[in-house]
């Protein structure tokens, strides 16, 4: 089955990202090294850098910071400050939507669009993105900001999250979507978070996952 195409913009759209912990990353197995990691909290701050500076809200959750999974990625702290001071702490609850502070957070953006990533992917994605449909949001899932601990879990989790009517994208096609045109007033935004995280020098190197 193929998802309808979500009609992403600047104003109906929230971005919420789950469990991006220094702990956490490590245990996506589907990454191959560091270089891969390396590229995904590329992807991370670059969307985040984005959203920041176009007004769209962000939505930030972990799971037990002073377990193994650690705290979040540092830089979501130098991003967006007050995402980060708001962030939802989860006490062991795996599935975010089931923790009413996450979800009563996504329903305070008033948006009707999630552009969501998590890590794990089959674990921290996969069950809040299929709880948030059920509830009728319009959901994006960026893969190139998840990673799952196998590839196989990967694929299957892709399959489920196309079958329950998620949209998968990555972070280029989502910036473009929301910008609309490069005629648009936030532009300048997204060639300042493509160039400012190292996208393009990236991109000339070649060989991204």
């Amino acid at each position: 089955m193929t998802a309808p195409r979500i009609p992403l913009t600047i104003d109906n759209t929230a971005l919420v990202l789950i469990d991006h912990q220094v702990g956490t990353i490590g245990w996506a197995g589907e990454l191959a090294g560091e270089d891969e990691r390396d590229q995904l909290t590329m992807w991370v701050r670059t969307i985040v850098r984005f959203a920041a500076a176009v007004g769209v809200p962000v939505v930030l959750t972990s799971s037990l910071e002073d377990r193994q999974q650690g705290p979040l990625l540092p830089d979501l702290e130098t991003l967006v400050p007050a995402a980060y001071a708001a962030r939802v702490r989860r006490a062991g609850v795996i599935n975010a939507w089931d923790d009413p502070a996450f979800v009563e957070a996504v329903r305070a953006t008033g948006r009707e669009n999630l552009l969501v990533g998590g890590l794990t992917t089959e674990v921290c994605l996969v069950p809040p993105v299929l709880s948030a449909i059920e509830e009728g949001f319009g959901v994006a899932v960026l893969l190139d900001v998840s990673a799952a601990g196998t590839r196989t879990s990967a694929a299957n989790s892709r399959d489920t999250l196309r079958a329950a009517g998620a949209e998968l994208l990555t972070v280029v096609p989502a910036l473009t979507r929301l910008l609309g045109s490069w005629q648009s007033e936030h532009a300048a935004a997204f060639f300042d978070a493509m160039g400012g995280e190292g996208v393009f020098a990236a991109f000339a190197r070649g060989n991204l996952r």
